[in-house]
């Protein structure tokens, strides 16, 4: 029986992977920023749920909910930084406070429970590290490139912790979902930016569009994604990335076949910057 510790429990994916742990006999820490949100969804798992408030940008919370897991149940095998917004909107439409608000939550927030949880794995030494990124932390679109960019940012932390923390016994993985049917896209995870500029309309405009049109309306079922979540913690060795969702896989396949085309026409450019051996 594992401790799985997941942050923004209390809606979408997250309360699902709380909720589909627990169903198979996992002890959970579920933290989200409104408690009394997770106890209502999550009723009847009295002795293996610990349900904890906690704002991912607040060192000193983090570090109070790690302790009170541990205190309960000895440890933590399993953490899921789940906790995230989204921001819709032009590069140049998005002000400094509404990047920085999302990158607060998206990265640094992450990089606060990282450091909180941490050590506890590495006292073990053991443990699975489940960061959620996004397909937006691989492929960006008009729109949606401060998103993108705090979700790159993941990507790249990601990346860096598999290999500092594999020879400490502990696993790394980014989960990127495609678009899931939760509250994301309804004004619960997602925001407008509040500056428009009509030169944007067809591009940043119909990001927008999209978003409202397809609430509720998105293909991919947070139930399955998360007991493919599940199963990825269960692996012997976990992948470096896990994308969720048909549209997911496409996207990326595009991507990395663009960019290695792009390789092949400037290769011969990119190889003249060398410095010449004589």
């Amino acid at each position: 029986m594992s401790v799985w510790f997941v942050t923004g429990a209390s809606r979408g994916l997250g309360l699902e992977i709380a909720r589909a742990a627990l169903e198979r006999g996992e002890r959970v820490v579920a933290t989200a920023r409104d408690p009394r949100r997770v106890e209502e969804a999550l009723p009847g798992h009295p002795d293996r749920l610990l349900v904890v408030s906690l704002d991912v940008t607040d060192q000193e919370q983090a570090e109070a909910a790690v302790a009170m897991a541990v205190e309960r149940f000895g440890g933590i095998d399993v953490l899921v930084n789940n906790a995230g917004r989204g921001l819709v909107g032009a590069v140049e439409e998005t002000s400094d406070a509404e990047a920085r608000a999302v990158f607060d939550i998206n990265v640094f927030g992450l990089l606060t429970v990282v450091r909180a949880v941490t050590p506890v794995m590495r006292a073990a030494g053991r443990g699975r590290m489940l960061n959620i990124s996004s397909t937006g932390g691989v492929v960006a679109w008009a729109g949606w490139g401060v998103y993108s960019a705090s979700k790159f940012a993941v990507e790249g932390i990601t990346e860096a912790l598999r290999l500092e923390l594999a020879p400490l016994g502990i696993q790394v993985t980014s989960v990127q979902p495609g678009p899931l049917r939760t509250g994301f896209l309804g004004t619960s995870s997602l925001e407008n930016v509040e500056r428009v500029i009509d030169d944007y309309a067809a591009t940043s405009g119909a990001s927008r569009a999209w978003a409202g049109e397809n609430h509720g309306r998105q293909e991919g079922d947070p139930a399955r994604a998360a007991a493919a979540v599940l199963t990825l913690a269960d692996l012997p060795r976990m992948p470096a990335h896990l994308p969720l969702g048909t549209s997911t896989l496409s996207d990326i396949r595009t991507k990395l076949a663009a960019v290695g085309a792009e390789l092949e026409t400037w290769q011969d450019l990119a190889r003249s910057t060398d410095v010449v051996s004589t």
